[in-house]
């Protein structure tokens, strides 16, 4: 810090005492801790455009960001694995001691963040969070058209503009990926022969598009036709720039493919075991080791399979094991839709209903809620092949984009009517939407505001389906609860699938079979899941883990408390806080209830 910047320090320190009656030492821990915050998102927002634009932040000092993507090179890559490092040694300057409350919080929290992403970044492959740079799931091949189709504002001439530097900037990144899955590849790190398979096939449907069926040049035209004819420019910088690069993406990846094999454990690679540990730490916010979380999923799988077949004889299903019953009701016509768009348009209008449907219901068991609303949507076609069953994405933090439910259509016999209500809670309200749309709104530091740890949001978002069962939502539907059920069992057995690919040499094939044996849902859902597992190692366990640590939470808390207890103000409490680590959740919801 520079004589300048500590003198500024000094001046807000004692501004702050003046305002809070703290100490001065404190205050001044408190302007530091802020003044840091503040850096490290600027420094964020500068190092990836994409997230100011995603923000709603690409205006001001980084309006520039407009015009350009993130850097995905090797230099970037080495940067960015020294990046957490550095600043948990910015931020162990500061003295934790003097700090208090949600300061506290505040540093605790980011500590955290940093702290578990530099344990990963001593692995000299992938990326800090995930081993390989491209699979069937991850790369900008995928991400990047959607992103400017969605995201990048065309408002006027000059967005349009910077949306054509952009998709020039999108080959960039494309030879950038490439050049760092090579590198990666060379030192044994290769994804297993499904994933490239897959990518592949991805990567060659999205190159064979011609320019008006391509979405790059599609959604320019469409949005910038007010402000001239973009059509010929886009198609042009298609064909010669980002086609050229997808060729040779295309041919990277096939060059790995002949060396790949068919294991996907990270066990197989150089430190593979270390590094799942860390991935599970940054995932699941613990200590809780791989044998700690396969158990887990199987006791707690145990425990609701018990359930759901109570409810199946109850049906007269009393033969074959839980999920072979499940899946027997897959089929039922009166629970699944045409697979054509007046199906899809029909699913996307019955989640909807579902969210107007509890919207009632809300007050009795949350004091406050995100006045942000949601919208469900379709994942993109050109994408769903290898993306999850549905996800949330969280509103800008300017106001000018709602929250959005995004569901997988691209097989509507991989979810039957009676799976949706549970779906549709988890990513929209309570769950997802109610945590992060809280956020956007919040007064919490933006770099807060822009963290994630998906042990409490995914834990939040699987224990929201309790409560929405506590508030009476399948009192007269029973196949709807046994889909709640069944979501949860999903989950579980995520823990059990996910470590034992990784450190217990399960194959793809015994994992699916597993979880089709297990929850009964369609083989097609559970393929894409178990290959999903295999390119993001240990994310999948945060879910059932994090449930875990909310209930508990509640159920400490009730007995703390007793008659005092209101479920409002527990909510509240977990909600408002924003996510953290789940050391830190439960210590803030401990302090709460005294």
């Amino acid at each position: 810090m520079s004589q300048f910047d500590r003198r500024q320090v000094m001046m807000g320190a004692a501004a702050t005492a003046l305002a809070t009656g703290l100490p001065a030492h404190a205050a001044e821990a408190r302007a530091e801790l802020y003044k840091l915050f503040d850096a490290f998102f600027d420094e964020d927002l500068t190092d990836s455009p994409e997230q100011a634009t995603n923000l709603g932040l690409d205006t001001g000092a980084h309006a520039g960001a407009r015009s350009k993507l993130g850097d995905r090179s090797i230099s970037g890559w080495i940067k960015d694995r020294a990046q957490p490092g550095q600043r948990v040694k910015r931020l162990k300057a500061i003295d934790r001691k003097a700090l208090s409350g949600d300061d506290a919080v505040n540093y605790d929290t980011a500590l955290f963040q940093y702290e578990s992403r530099a344990r990963a970044g001593v692995f000299d492959y992938g990326a800090v969070s995930r081993p390989y740079v491209l699979t069937q799931y991850y790369g900008a091949y995928s991400s990047t058209p959607s992103f400017l189709d969605t995201k990048h504002k065309i408002e006027s001439a000059a967005d349009a503009e910077t949306y054509l530097a952009r998709m020039a900037a999108f080959a960039t990144v494309l030879d950038q990926e490439s050049e760092r899955f090579a590198a990666d590849a060379a030192k044994g790190v290769i994804p297993a022969d499904f994933m490239l398979d897959k990518a592949i096939a991805q990567l060659g449907k999205f190159r064979a598009l011609p320019a008006d069926k391509n979405v790059l040049v599609a959604s320019l035209t469409r949005r910038g036709k007010p402000y001239g004819d973009y059509e010929g420019k886009a198609s042009a910088l298609l064909a010669g720039t980002v086609h050229p690069a997808l060729d040779r993406q295309i041919e990277v990846l096939k060059a790995a493919r002949a060396k790949a094999t068919h294991d996907a454990g990270l066990n197989r690679l150089k430190d593979g075991d270390a590094y799942y540990a860390a991935l599970l730490k940054i995932y699941t916010t613990t200590d809780m080791t791989a044998d700690q979380v396969h158990r887990l999923g199987l006791e707690e799988g145990a425990e609701i399979s018990a359930k759901m077949d109570a409810i199946l004889k109850k049906r007269g299903l009393t033969q074959g094991s839980v999920g072979a019953r499940v899946a027997s009701l897959n089929t039922d016509p009166t629970q699944t839709y045409p697979n054509t768009d007046e199906g899809r348009a029909q699913m996307l209008a019955y989640c909807n209903q579902l969210i107007a449907d509890l919207a009632p219901k809300l007050p009795q068991w949350f004091g406050v809620t995100p006045k942000t609303p949601v919208e469900v949507r379709r994942i993109p076609a050109y994408t769903e092949a290898g993306a999850a069953g549905g996800y949330y994405e969280r509103p800008a933090l300017d106001g000018s984009r709602p929250g959005a439910f995004y569901i997988n259509l691209r097989d509507t016999a991989d979810r039957p009517r009676w799976s949706l209500p549970t779906l549709t809670y988890h990513e929209a309200a309570p769950g997802h939407h109610f945590q992060l749309a809280l956020v956007a709104e919040s007064t919490l530091p933006r770099l807060r505001q822009n963290m994630g740890f998906s042990a409490n949001t995914e834990g939040w978002a699987l224990y929201a389906e309790q409560v929405a069962m506590e508030m009476g939502v399948y009192e007269n539907d029973e196949l709807g609860l046994l889909g709640m059920y069944q979501a949860r069992l999903f989950r579980a057995a995520r823990c059990v699938v996910d470590t034992g690919i990784h450190t217990k040499g399960w194959s793809r094939e015994k994992a699916i079979a597993y979880m089709m044996e297990t929850g009964g849902e369609p083989e097609g859902r559970i393929t894409s899941e178990v290959e999903r597992y295999c390119a993001n190692p240990g994310q999948a366990c945060s879910y059932k883990v994090g449930h875990t640590v909310w209930a508990k939470a509640r159920e400490r808390t009730k007995a703390r408390l007793g008659a005092k207890f209101d479920i409002r103000r527990f909510h509240d409490a977990g909600l408002l806080v924003g996510p953290v680590p789940l050391t830190v959740l439960d210590r803030v919801l401990d302090g709460w209830a005294g």
